[in-house]
């Protein structure tokens, strides 16, 4: 049976310390003791918090395959981590500690096959690991970093604060994945990014309408000075900010946001989703429900030319 009590929850806009594993996950442990301090039940951090994203706004030049670029990808290889693994069993003790749930975004690797990395949202709570999500179609310059997601873990965790799913960064545009997500009836919605945009903003406020969930957007806040001096590849000359944040909360009644954006630092937003109101939105719109027409609509796809 769902749950349908009010559920605190915090979007943390954190800044990755750049290319060093073992300090985000110390960070990570801080912030998720900040927010339990306040009641949060559940956290979501940014996408690939650990150790980096890959920005567009520096990463797009990373195509030769020598030097500083080699340099740069076996780095990030390194402070990757594995999922399951000891860096994620020391966040699943901090939530065991302090019965939390947590969302984290990763750059996952395999450990017994080195080799190719993943951007992976990891779900985790008190009882350990409770499910991951690689990315279903890197971005432009993001396929000369990530692998492809298999698409088999497109689920919902069904947690005692609630049914919780979503998807990566722009995997949010992809409406078929939504609907994949959406079938498993989440009542909260996480999208990690690294998309500081006003569009972002109002496709989630839209994603939360559609989906009858409440969304929480966790964008990254990436200052050029979080970035050490050694890092292999040159920066954009004066640009101070790469990623701005706007960290957000969005009701699913009426898409509103009811915390946030949080724009041009690091922090976090918290609300009470009271998710009863994700049952109210979907007696106007159940977009699997009485909107969802498959009988018609999976048909038409069926149509579709191969």
């Amino acid at each position: 049976m769902p749950s349908f009590e009010t559920v605190r929850v915090a979007a943390i806009q954190a800044t990755p310390v750049v290319l060093d594993a073992e300090a985000c996950i110390e960070k990570a442990e801080r912030l998720l003791h900040e927010v339990a301090d306040q009641g949060v039940r559940l956290a979501v951090l940014p996408e690939c918090f650990v150790p980096m994203y890959p920005s567009g706004s520096w990463a797009g030049a990373t195509n030769p395959w020598a030097g500083a670029f080699d340099e740069l990808w076996e780095a990030l290889w390194t402070n990757s981590v594995d999922v399951p693994g000891p860096a994620i069993d020391r966040l699943v003790a901090v939530c065991r500690e302090r019965d939390l749930y947590c969302v984290i975004g990763v750059n996952e690797r395999e450990s017994q096959r080195p080799g190719s990395l993943w951007n992976t949202m990891v779900h985790l709570g008190p009882g350990g690991l409770l499910g991951k999500h690689r990315k279903l179609m890197p971005t432009v310059h993001e396929r000369l970093f990530h692998a492809i997601g298999a698409g088999d873990d497109l689920g919902v965790v069904d947690t005692p604060v609630g049914r919780v799913g979503g998807l990566i960064c722009w995997e949010n545009f992809m409406p078929l994945a939504r609907y994949a997500v959406y079938r498993g009836g989440p009542q909260i919605y996480v999208a990690p990014t690294a998309d500081d945009s006003e569009r972002w903003l109002n496709s989630m406020r839209h994603i939360a309408y559609e989906s009858g969930a409440f969304v929480v957007s966790v964008p990254q806040y990436i200052p050029a000075a979080a970035f050490p001096e050694d890092f292999p590849i040159a920066l954009p000359e004066g640009k101070e900010v790469l990623g701005n944040g706007g960290a957000a909360i969005i009701e699913p009644v009426g898409g509103t946001v009811v915390a946030g954006p949080l724009y041009g630092e690091e922090g976090y937003v918290i609300h009470d989703c009271d998710l009863s109101a994700a049952l109210k939105a979907k007696r106007t719109f159940d977009v699997t429900g009485h909107y969802g027409r498959e009988d018609v609509l999976l048909g038409l796809l069926g149509q579709v030319p191969q």
